[in-house]
């Protein structure tokens, strides 16, 4: 408990701190448009861009043709992405994460009453897990619904923390998987899982920058 306080100031100064590295890159834009409000990618994806666009490609034509026919709404194009990660990032994000903190301090076999049955320790990789595969499917649809209002992908902020919440994810999960019962490798994951949850708050902040900037 003693080391686990001790942690506490040094992610609150992570949360604080992290939009301090994260700056804008490179000239302003020319054109006077909401767009300039965007702020540009930290991450160099300019090696990986031709093989994305490549793949959003291959959907676009289907999103675009719903919609001029009417059947997917403007609105829907626009922030469709925006609500549904949200939800995810907030509801099972913000309960996995609970659950999570709630199985370290030694309530892992606490049935909570949004738990469905299921105790704190078995639903928490369970949810975490599914809102991993839920992110990784959300991620190109955004890309391809982006794509579809003729805006470029994988030059924005959002897609660098993007790239970085899903790769701390991946490590997390991986972690999870196989930590077993060495206390070092849990105290990492419970600190681990809390940044990455600062990650994809940032992230969740320049997709809006991004919504109302286009």
């Amino acid at each position: 408990m003693a080391s686990q306080r001790r942690l506490l100031p040094l992610l609150l100064a992570a949360a604080i701190c992290a939009p301090a590295f994260v700056g804008t890159r490179g000239t302003a834009p020319t054109t006077p448009s909401r767009i300039a409000r965007r702020a540009e990618n930290f991450i160099p994806l300019d090696a990986i861009e031709p093989a994305v666009t490549s793949y959003v490609n291959i959907w676009t034509p289907l999103f675009k043709s719903a919609q001029e026919s009417g059947l997917a709404p403007e609105f829907l194009i626009h922030w469709g992405h925006a609500g549904a990660m949200a939800t995810v990032l907030l509801a099972m994000g913000g309960y996995g994460t609970f659950l999570g903190w709630s199985t370290r301090l030694g309530n892992g076999s606490a049935v909570y009453p949004l738990s469905l049955g299921q105790t704190a320790a078995a639903l928490h990789p369970q949810l975490m897990g599914l809102a991993l595969f839920l992110f990784f499917l959300g991620g190109q649809g955004g890309l391809v619904l982006l794509a579809t209002q003729g805006q470029p992908i994988l030059q924005s902020a959002h897609s660098s923390t993007a790239v970085i919440g899903l790769g701390l994810m991946a490590v997390q999960a991986a972690l999870g998987v196989t930590m077993g019962d060495s206390s070092e490798k849990r105290t990492i994951h419970a600190v681990l899982g809390t940044s990455v949850m600062l990650v994809l708050l940032l992230h969740l902040f320049y997709g809006l920058n991004l919504g109302f900037s286009i």
